[in-house]
């Protein structure tokens, strides 16, 4: 829900979605769909077809200046003096004390004038955090340019086993898309039909698990792309579906399983830590965690039981709470409930028996590894 009396925000796919049928929810101050008519029928098109995600929510922040690369090191948990043009990187942005203020994904591209540009995506309800953050530590950084082009842009995801078919099919020239490795970014051309031409941005990453990309183009060009997808069989999904797919992943969710109150190395995220950077904000907690080691540590569930598990429910050992669910749902692909939370470190094992409480209801469950799918090797 909306924290606050302020209007809720609209993408620039809100009619697209409306015409569609798709059923609209307040989510971190915009109002975005849900589902469209089935969210296991959109996990289930993603899964085996090719389907399509407004993301538009999420923050976009363009970096630049002869200190960009300096200011952006010393905020995120990966190398990015080392970041080659056209490549992409996931990781955080950490408090001084270790904890998480947002999961973020940065771009390395360039202006037409060849000059570094880097862009970074953010999660919807932590922008203006993310922002402040930065402002308070910028001005140790001369030279260093941010600006905010959430609302001038929208961001599509497609994603699936023909995600990089339908994208390429709209590609003038060649090659498209498709020739991206993964984490690479580069800008396209895409027909939009009518003789329009615009052109977007394009990431191959994602957040369902899935193949795919996703397409930053100006907002005035979105309801046509948006469109031409559709028309050439993608399929629209909403945030359900998208919850469900990324849980599958074993992808974390920020505000569920992770934030300020956890750091990298309890949420088993760890391998998206440089810790031979010389500095960055929260390294040195992260450091002294290490020395003193884990005492809890997220852990993947399977139920083995029926029931749906959700975010809040405890989680038992021997008859004893030793943790609680933060976030959980019902997998179509696996037909059972799974589920993430945090537990003391010696409970990690795989295969460890616990318990769910689903509104007092003991549901026997097992610690699984993560993530729970994993998509299928292509020749």
């Amino acid at each position: 829900m909306n924290s606050d009396s302020a209007p809720l925000l609209r993408t620039p796919l809100y009619d697209s979605h409306v015409a569609a049928g798709g059923r609209m929810v307040p989510f971190a101050g915009w109002e975005m769909p849900i589902q469209y008519h089935s969210v296991i029928a959109e996990v289930k098109a993603v899964r085996s077809d090719v389907g399509i995600f407004d993301v538009s929510h999420m923050g976009r922040l363009n970096i630049y200046g002869s200190g960009a690369a300096s200011f952006m090191d010393s905020l995120v948990t990966f190398s990015v003096k080392t970041l080659a043009t056209g490549r992409a990187r996931y990781g955080f942005i950490l408090s001084d004390s270790g904890g998480i203020l947002d999961d973020v994904i940065l771009y390395h591209t360039q202006f037409d004038d060849g000059s570094d540009l880097l862009r970074l995506v953010c999660n919807a309800s932590n922008r203006l955090a993310v922002i402040g953050w930065m402002d308070q530590n910028a001005a140790t950084f001369p030279g260093v340019t941010f600006n905010d082009h959430t609302y001038e842009t929208a961001l599509i995801a497609i994603q699936g086993p023909r995600a990089l078919e339908v994208v390429d099919g709209l590609c003038i020239g060649d090659p498209g898309p498709s020739a991206l490795r993964p984490f690479a970014a580069d800008t396209f051309p895409f027909a939009l039909g009518d003789g329009v031409r615009a052109e977007g941005f394009v990431g191959r990453t994602g957040y369902t698990g899935e193949d795919g990309v996703e397409i930053a183009i100006d907002a005035a060009h979105a309801p046509r792309l948006w469109e031409a997808l559709t028309a050439a069989g993608a399929v629209p999904c909403g945030l359900g579906a998208r919850d469900v797919l990324r849980l599958e992943a074993g992808l974390r969710l920020h505000g569920s399983d992770i934030d300020l109150t956890t750091t990298p190395l309890e949420a088993a995220l760890e391998r998206f830590v440089n810790m031979d950077k010389n500095i960055f904000h929260g390294r040195d907690a992260l450091e002294l965690q290490e020395e003193d080691g884990l005492r809890r540590r997220l852990v993947g569930f399977r139920l083995l039981g029926g029931g749906v598990p959700r975010h809040g429910c405890a989680v038992l050992h021997e008859g004893h709470a030793i943790g609680e669910v933060t976030s959980g749902t019902y997998s179509p692909i696996l037909d059972t409930g799974i589920a993430m939370g945090y537990v003391p470190a010696d409970h990690t094992a795989p295969g460890q028996s616990v318990q769910i409480d689903l509104r007092g209801r003991l549901v026997e469950a097992e610690v699984s590894e993560l993530p729970f799918y994993r998509r299928p090797k292509t020749s």
